[in-house]
Formats: C-alpha cells, structure tokens, sequence
C-alpha cells in the first residue's frame, strides 16, 4: 500500500487547521471571531512552510500509487496557500465581526485542501474525490452573502458545477470500465487498447468538469456573475485557487491520454484559443471593473492551457504551467484587493468611471492597481510576462505554433480594456476641475465625488485589504525578477 502520512503533510495541516477553526469559531463570540481568522491564517502558513519543506523530497506515488507527490504537487502546495492567505487579507475589513465569519474561513481552508488533492491525484477515484472537495465548498462561499446578486451567482455556480460534474463522473466511469483500472499507473496501458469512441466520449467528459473548476470554455458560464455578485474575498478566491488544482489535473490526465487515438492537445488548443478570445472580447464592453477581472480570468485560463495542451511534448510545459499559475495567482489577487480596499473605505468603486482620479487621491493603490493590470496583459518586469512567454515557447515547441500566434493576438488586443480602466486613473478629471471653482467647500465636495474614491483621512491607518494590495503587486514584480531561479525550481522531478 506504500502508505505514507508524512508524504501528505501539507494536507493534513488544512484538514486539522478547518476543524480547529470551525470549534474555535463556534465557542467564540461574535466580538472575537478573530481568533477563528488567527487560527486559519496560522493553517495556511502552516501548510506553507510544509510545502517548502517538502520540496526536496524525491517524486513518488503514494496510498496505493493513487496521489503522486512530484514537483507539480509541490508548486500546488506553495501556491494555494500562499494565494488563501493573500484572500483572507483582502477579506478582512469585510469579513471582520460579520454572522458568518468563521465559515467563510473553514470554507476558504476546505476548498484549499480540495484544490491540492486534484493537484495531486493519481487515480481516477481520487480524482472525483477532490473535485468534490474543491467544489462543494464553493457553493456555500458564493451563497455566504445572502443577496440577490450573491444568490444568483451561487445558482448558477451550482448548476453548471452539479451537470459537469455529473458529466465528469460519467467520463471517469467509462475511463475506468474501457481501460479497466483507475490507477494511472496502469490506466495508460488499459486506454491504450479501449476502443476509441469510448476513449474519446469518456476522454471528454472527464474534461468537461475540469474545464468547469478552471473557469474555462464551456465551463465558464458562472465567472463572470460570481466576480460581479459575490462578495469581494470570494470572488477573489473562485477566480483564483480552483484554477491552481484543476489546471494540474487537466495536465495529468492530458499526459496519460496522449495524442496516439483522441486528439486532445488539439481539443484543448482550441478551447484555449476560444477561451482567451471570447475573455478578451467580452471584456471590451465591460463597465463593471470587477466583471471585467471576471472575463479577464476567463481568457487568463487561455492562455494556462496553452502548457496543459502540449503536456508530455515539451520540458518547457511543466515549469512554465507552474510559473503562470503563481503569477496569475498573486497578480488577479492584487486586482481584487485594490478593489476591496477602495469598498473598505467606502469608495463604492465598482464601475471604470469611478477610478478616475485615483493617482491623485490614492496613489498607493493605484500603483499597486497599476502593477497588477499591466501585469496581467503581461508587461515586463512582472512575474505574468515570464509566465506568458514561458507558455507561448511551450505551445511553439510542442507543435502548435498556431495557438501561439493567436494568444499573442489576444495579448496585444487584451491591452485595450486594460488601458481603459487604468487611463482614468492618472488623467485630470474636466468636470471635477470645473466644479472645484465653485467655492472651497463646494470644490472639495465636488473633487471627491467626482470620481466616488475619498482620500484616505489623516488619521486613517493601512487597511488589511490595502497591506494585501501592496504586497501581491510587490510579489508580482519580485517573481518577474526572480523568474530565472525559480523556473529552475518548478521544473522539479514529476512523476508522468
């Protein structure tokens, strides 16, 4: 059985760390929920300091050769915590004293642990197992605020994630049953003589669901409304940790088909040409800047399956899969804690118009906002352009020099509504400057509602959303610097 406890270290510390925290919580009043928050935040770096540790240790399979502990696990276990933590900051001003503080932190530490059990599954079984695990408590965090918009986007959360995940059960089944284990250790040999409709029904709906937790085309459905509709720190996290586990699994299960009978780096090439394009475009019309990051996620997924295409082809595919993923992670993150510090204070800047001017009034912000935009179309020196260009190098050494060509379009193109968000922000606003010769008081009342965002007062601290900002926008620049080291360290022993 080759059982080993110790291998699933990082794990285990989330498991242990979310019943913790939901006793703490219930025995804690109101008034000290923060220890709940001290109890998940010391999870989580808990689990990252395990992760770190475990980095040296050779690849293997575990339990029954059914969880692989490689170097793609590894940099699920660096990432997803690191990326909860950076949530729980972000979430803080909002979360604080509220009725349901302490789920939203065993929900948030459940739904990491599910993350790295996809990331790490060997076996079909085990497969479905953290699917379920990453998925279920997404559902309860999206339906935490109890809104409309809040409700809605947690329905069609659900719905799109029950039908692909159901479809996704169905693939599993036929996987199994054709190629007569669930291993993949000896699934591969089994696919090898299945029949190939079977192979290819079954190799699609397994897709399907993983397609569904990635946020990708034709699972993407729910992205855009849980962005808009959730509250700020859950729509940070669904737009950001599932994709960590499910890209991982995607590359497993596109290693262990191949491309010999069902196509599938051609399947996946295509869905991450229509994912970034159809992202991009949408994003065009977007007035709501926290939809925007929505659509935006949408076609960041893109441009991570462009290294889960060509898996196996390229030795490019893992280190580039793993980089991208820790700089989409921290830099999306960053985007959503701007906005949630601007909400914090009151700002209700929700649309693009009511940016405008903030260079100005909030010059922290809006240079940490400014990093992690230009970040995400992937602009040097941050950690997504390495990132990006890692991946692109992947697809054009792994034969598809096409997709290449039209993630590079997408990038140049996702510039617009990039620049659309971010030029208001450091242009003089013409009707505030107006208003302001209408008296001392009149000008004052005027310049700061013109663009919806005060100036933080006097006497005004940092708050835990703005820390959070600043330190992903920082991260996100470091990684950039770093990038030739540490792509040297993703690309780790991994088992195929």
């Amino acid at each position: 059985m080759n059982e080993d406890p110790v291998a699933l270290l990082p794990e285990l510390v989330l498991v242990v760390g979310a019943v913790v925290t939901l006793g703490v919580g219930m025995f804690s009043p109101r008034s000290r929920q923060w220890a709940a928050r001290l109890v998940a935040a010391g999870t989580l770096l808990a689990a990252l300091v395990a992760g770190v540790v475990a980095l040296g240790q050779p690849a293997r399979l575990v339990f029954d050769d059914s969880y692989a502990v490689d170097g793609l696990l590894a940099a699920a276990r660096l990432i997803v915590p690191a990326a909860a933590l950076l949530t729980i900051g972000l979430s803080v001003d909002s979360v604080a004293g509220t009725v349901r503080e302490t789920e939203f932190y065993v929900l948030v530490l459940l739904a990491s642990l599910g993350s790295l059990v996809l990331a790490g599954a060997g076996d079909l079984l085990v497969l479905a197992a953290g699917f379920l695990l990453a998925t279920v408590p997404l559902y309860g965090l999206a339906g935490l605020a109890r809104t409309p918009s809040a409700t809605e986007a947690a329905l069609k959360l659900y719905l799109l994630g029950a039908l692909l995940g159901v479809v996704m059960l169905l693939g599993i089944t036929i996987l199994s049953g054709v190629g007569g284990f669930t291993s993949y250790t000896e699934l591969g040999a089994g696919l090898a003589a299945a029949p190939r409709a079977a192979l290819a029904v079954g190799t699609v709906a397994l897709l399907a669901g993983l397609l569904f937790k990635a946020g990708a085309v034709p699972g993407h459905f729910w992205v855009p409304d849980v962005a808009e509709g959730t509250p700020l720190g859950v729509a940070a996290f669904l737009t950001t940790v599932p994709k960590v586990g499910a890209l991982i699994a995607l590359y497993r299960v596109v290693a262990l088909i191949g491309d010999g009978r069902v196509d599938v780096p051609l399947l996946l090439g295509v869905l991450a040409a229509a994912s970034m394009t159809l992202g991009n475009l949408a994003a065009f019309a977007q007035t709501s800047v926290r939809r925007l990051l929505g659509y935006s996620t949408i076609a960041q997924v893109g441009y991570l399956l462009m290294a889960v295409a060509v898996a196996g082809r390229t030795g490019l595919a893992v280190p580039g899969l793993a980089f991208y993923l820790a700089a989409y992670a921290v830099t999306n993150l960053g985007a959503f804690a701007v906005v949630a510090a601007l909400q914090g204070a009151g700002a209700g800047a929700d649309t693009l118009a009511g940016y405008r001017g903030l260079g100005r009034r909030r010059p922290v912000l809006a240079g940490a906002l400014l990093v992690c935009l230009l970040g995400l179309v992937g602009t040097p020196p941050t950690a997504v352009f390495v990132g990006k260009l890692t991946v692109f190098a992947a697809a054009w050494a792994g034969g598809l020099a096409w997709l290449t060509v039209i993630a590079a379009v997408n990038t140049v193109a996702s510039l617009f509504y990039y620049l659309r968000w971010l030029a208001p922000m450091f242009g003089g606003g013409a009707s505030g400057g107006r208003a302001s010769e209408g008296g001392a008081s009149g000008g004052r009342a005027s310049e700061d509602g013109a663009s919806g965002i005060p100036a933080p007062g006097r006497g005004s601290g940092v708050s835990a959303s703005t820390a959070a900002a600043v330190a992903a926008a920082t991260c996100s620049v470091l990684l950039g610097v770093a990038a030739g080291p540490l792509l040297t360290l993703t690309d780790l022993p991994r088992l195929r």
